[in-house]
């Protein structure tokens, strides 16, 4: 039997760190080979590579109090259900909620999945586990007001024309048509014939493609943005441009955004996808059906588009509360 040593955590080498992990030579080998496939193969981004590795180290402290002594590569090879029921109880005694347990089961599903490559273990056990139901969180769109003001072109704060008119643009597309972020920014000026069409063709989540219908405002704001910026804008390539004339990235919106909304004292919920939110929930307000709304957000099933009826009740059960001599 591999002998049981110490090893530090975290994924990075370099990186100091007091939390360490004992178990058997084997099993912290194939540790470092899953965390080395994750980095160098997989390319996973920093943090979540940090959160696979805290959330591996966790499930082997929790084997070595479980088995009574430093786990091996054996005792990974074959986990059952109820070993890991074992760890989920443990986790939730300890106060982790049902994001925190589901994303730590990921991490060790990932792990058992990386050695059963080789033969080394099977993830049956593992993948007979369920993760735990996810708390619902409903959209929380703008009042229309606010969500008008957020698109208005004379609103935008930005001292360079070309870029509070790319702002209103891009940010009257994902509330004009309730576009995605990545949508929006997809677009390139072949799709968008100004005059020429009242729908755009969108390429959505899963290569899944839809139509959705523009109006007047949206061509305006887009004829705008395309005489003032500066840069030579290709027929095949990105519509939206950043100021130094690459591709706009998400995140430069979404500091625009922010800047709108420290300036109009809204919340921290006022982002770019709540224009999304404030898209659907206003057509629901205003009679649309969920059908419809389902085909214009390019949603794959109607059950998440219903999220938004929760919504509307919620409104409906505040008026009430509020109106009402009695509530």
């Amino acid at each position: 039997m591999s002998q049981p040593k110490l090893a530090k955590p975290s994924s990075n080498p370099d990186r100091n760190s007091e939390l360490l992990i004992i178990a058997a030579t084997d099993l912290l080998d194939a540790r470092k080979l899953w965390l080395s496939n994750l980095k160098n193969e997989r390319r996973l981004a920093e943090k979540t590579l940090d959160a696979y590795e805290r959330d591996l180290r966790q499930f082997l402290t929790f084997l070595t109090g479980y088995l009574g002594h430093p786990p091996a590569l054996k005792h990974v090879a074959n986990l059952k259900p109820v070993d890991i029921r074992g760890f989920l109880s443990t986790r939730r005694k300890n106060g982790a909620g049902a994001r925190t347990i589901g994303r730590g089961l990921a991490g060790i599903r990932s792990f058992i999945r990386f050695l059963e490559k080789d033969n080394l273990a099977s993830s049956a056990g593992i993948t007979a586990m369920r993760a735990p139901r996810q708390p619902q969180t409903l959209p929380k769109p703008l009042p229309i007001k606010d969500a008008l003001k957020m698109t208005s072109a004379v609103e935008q704060l930005n001292d360079e024309p070309w870029i509070a008119a790319r702002d209103a643009a891009v940010l009257t597309l994902l509330y004009g048509c309730g576009l995605r972020i990545s949508e929006a920014l997809a677009l390139v000026p072949g799709d968008f014939p100004l005059g020429k069409s009242t729908s755009l063709r969108i390429k959505g989540k899963g290569g899944r493609s839809r139509i959705v219908p523009t109006f007047a405002l949206i061509d305006q704001t887009v004829a705008e943005y395309t005489k003032l910026c500066p840069y030579h804008l290709i027929f095949d390539q990105p519509l939206f441009r950043g100021a130094r004339g690459g591709k706009l990235q998400p995140a430069v919106l979404q500091r625009s955004m922010r800047l709108l909304r420290q300036a109009f004292g809204l919340p921290d919920s006022a982002t770019p996808h709540a224009l999304r939110h404030s898209f659907a929930t206003h057509l629901l307000n205003g009679g649309g059906d969920l059908r419809t709304i389902q085909e214009l957000l390019g949603h794959a099933s109607l059950s998440t588009t219903q999220i938004y009826t929760a919504v509307d009740n919620d409104r409906l059960l505040e008026v009430y509360q509020n109106a009402h001599p009695r509530a």
